[in-house]
């Protein structure tokens, strides 16, 4: 088995903006209503990029995707074109603000196809997170399957980094998920702990490990490849919390009516185009 860690600091996220800011996005999502397939906000404004392709709006086994495609948008509502090929709907499985919302996707992008199924517990003030995903190239094997969980314990998490900076970190990581392939499995675990400037100090950790007859022959290749994927591994940590103190650093919170007007301009304005390469 092969172990990596590293450890990061990261700008603290204000708990109250986060609860407030996810109560008010699922306050408009709940108020929305559906008209000829377009989804309005409470204002009336449509959300961006989004259409009930089947079903009931807000209801369980409601179909969503992307606007109709053609010469004049006339043409019936599709999956979202999500890239070169690739396809994206969603199904809503459950909506129920006060206990839990699901909603599981599926991407066909060849030549793999992946479903995956996210469930917020307590959404109006989050309190857990669940993921599991599942993906397999219709023309390929075994060798061409994988499977994840995930689960992301916000209650624990906000506990973890409450603790004074003096203390032990938490026993268990708030964040832990665990991948399988038949050539191995990886489990990913993050663990916070307060810095005593108020910042938060991330543990990231990755195990790996062959399977069956195969964790001989992964072993040899894990002792070899160590160094590379020991670098990669830290250059993704240390990315991934760069872009986190960059968001917030360029954030400026903002609270009730102003947050909701946000929410609402994200939700109807199109994304901005991504920038020509040279």
């Amino acid at each position: 088995m092969a172990r990596f860690e590293h450890t990061v600091t990261v700008a603290a996220l204000d708990r109250a903006w986060f609860e407030e800011a996810a109560g008010a996005m699922v306050g408009l999502l709940d108020a929305s209503r559906e008209r000829e397939g377009v989804i309005l906000l409470p204002d009336g404004r449509p959300v961006d990029g989004l259409r009930l392709l089947k079903g009931r709006h807000l209801q369980a086994g409601a179909h969503y995707g992307g606007p109709p495609r053609g010469p004049g948008a006339g043409g019936v509502p599709e999956a979202r074109e999500t890239g070169a090929g690739a396809r994206e709907a969603a199904v809503l499985r459950e909506w129920r603000p006060s206990r839990s919302i699901e909603v599981e996707t599926v991407l066909e992008e060849a030549p793999l196809s992946v479903r995956m199924r996210i469930r917020l517990r307590e959404p109006s003030a989050p309190r857990a997170l669940e993921l599991s995903l599942s993906g397999h190239n219709p023309r390929g094997g075994s060798l061409y399957r994988f499977s994840g969980r995930g689960k992301a314990d916000l209650a624990a998490w906000w506990a973890a980094v409450d603790r004074p900076h003096t203390a032990p970190p938490a026993a268990r990581p708030p964040v832990a998920g665990r991948a399988v392939h038949r050539l191995g499995k990886a489990r990913l675990t993050v663990t916070p702990r307060p810095a005593e400037d108020g910042s938060w100090q991330v543990s990231v950790v990755l195990a790996v490990r062959g399977r069956w007859l195969l964790r001989p022959v992964g072993a040899v290749a894990l002792f070899f490849a160590r160094g590379p994927l020991a670098r990669s591994f830290r250059e993704a940590v240390e990315t991934s919390a760069g872009e986190w103190n960059a968001a917030l650093a360029e954030s400026t919170p903002s609270h009730g009516e102003a947050l909701r007007a946000e929410l609402a301009d994200a939700l109807t304005e199109p994304p901005d185009p991504a920038p020509a390469s040279a």
